[in-house]
């Protein structure tokens, strides 16, 4: 079951412009917060689902009956509902804040069944709001945090004298956390974000780590085996895809560990920074080097197989066992999940190796390419 991806909404100054003291129970006087409709419909077509969490002071008390209460929130839900876009869950705090109550935000009384381990994607997933708590929520929780621009405020602001720049780049309070935010700008923060992969991976016979950066072209590696160095360089360079990978292996065993495990966290750190892999291009080609063509055909859709047919003339080539290359490969694709099938036909093995290589990479390339927020599959998932 993948992690769910949820964006945990406020709802007064988030989702509807927070209301005057005497328009509480006025529904001709709610107001959508600019642009909410159309960032949360993008949002919801690349996977994300909305819980409201909500303080609202004393509701069921006399000053505030909960018919009151009711009136107004069925309102909103019905109002959004309409537009497309559903809450999987509600959760509202009736405390006042002298009450202490865990329930009420930050406190994590309302949200602690999605921090239970494997049920929320931390990475993706985030707290959007219009007060501090809902930021502090956010840090309590462990996830990014966003705080909306309100546009009564503003006008407010303006109106006082206070100069308001809205143009102004956002304040970045902590390296989790945004403030004075539009709902697009939200929406470009999680979905067009760099998709970056980090993999530390430490056994008794390697130590690696590895970050792939999809959208970045930089690429170091160093694994002590100068020929193998020159084949993951190859994979990033005509992949598309920034990468840095250092090993530390038992090379004075043999080679076998040190380039399976980088294969294995390679595998591991791409997939990583493919997320869900809403939007990607998903397959991807013959790629011919002199003498030597190398057949390859990739599927990333979350099932790994891994077919690699080859007749090496020699047994290694710079220090790098011939016989690694399919084992390489299938390690990739173990943690990957991706189908890799790969044919090599030549005379020359240097050439052969690298085709093989760059054949996978360019099979990559548009394979891992953002071509939509849509899933590439009729299931709605991939796996």
């Amino acid at each position: 079951m993948p992690e769910r991806k949820i964006l945990f909404v406020d709802r007064d100054g988030t989702l509807v412009e927070e209301p005057d003291d005497e328009q509480v129970d006025r529904l001709d006087k709610i107001r959508l917060v600019p642009d909410v409709i159309p960032a949360m419909l993008r949002l919801k077509s690349a996977g994300y689902e909305f819980v409201m969490v909500t303080n609202q002071d004393g509701r069921g008390t006399p000053s505030f009956p909960e018919e009151d209460f009711r009136l107004t929130q069925d309102f909103i839900v019905d109002l959004f509902a309409s537009q497309g876009i559903t809450f999987s869950a509600i959760h509202v705090d009736a405390t006042f804040p002298e009450d202490g109550a865990d329930t009420r935000k930050p406190g994590l009384g309302m949200v602690r069944d999605y921090l239970k381990p494997g049920a929320l994607d931390r990475e993706r997933s985030a707290v959007v709001g219009d007060r501090e708590t809902d930021l502090q929520l956010a840090e309590n929780m462990g996830l990014r945090g966003f705080l909306v621009r309100s546009q009564i405020k503003e006008l407010d602001a303006r109106m006082h004298d206070q100069r308001v720049d809205s143009a102004a780049p956002s304040l970045l309070t902590t390296q989790n956390s945004q403030r004075d935010l539009t709902w697009p700008s939200i929406a470009s923060a999680l979905l067009d974000a760099d998709r970056v992969g980090v993999v530390e991976r430490t056994t008794a016979e390697t130590r690696i780590r590895v970050r792939v950066a999809l959208e970045e072209t930089a690429v170091n590696v160093s694994t002590g085996i100068g020929f193998f160095d020159h084949m993951l360089e190859q994979i990033a360079v005509h992949g598309g895809f920034g990468l840095t990978l250092a090993c530390e292996g038992d090379l004075d065993v043999d080679e076998h560990h040190t380039i399976e495990d980088c294969g294995l966290a390679l595998g591991a750190a791409i997939a990583k920074a493919l997320g869900d892999r809403r939007g990607i291009g998903r397959y991807g080609f013959v790629l011919p080097m002199d003498e030597s063509r190398a057949t390859v055909a990739v599927d990333l859709g979350g099932r790994p197989y891994c077919i690699f047919e080859a007749d090496f003339p020699r047994e290694t080539v710079g220090g790098f066992p011939t016989e690694m290359v399919g084992h390489f490969f299938q390690a990739v694709s173990q943690t990957l999940g991706a189908a890799i099938h790969i044919e090599v036909r030549g005379d020359n093995t240097h050439h052969m190796i690298e085709a093989a290589f760059k054949g996978f990479a360019r099979a990559l390339r548009p394979a891992l390419k953002r071509e939509s927020e849509t899933m590439p599959s009729s299931k709605g998932v991939l796996t």
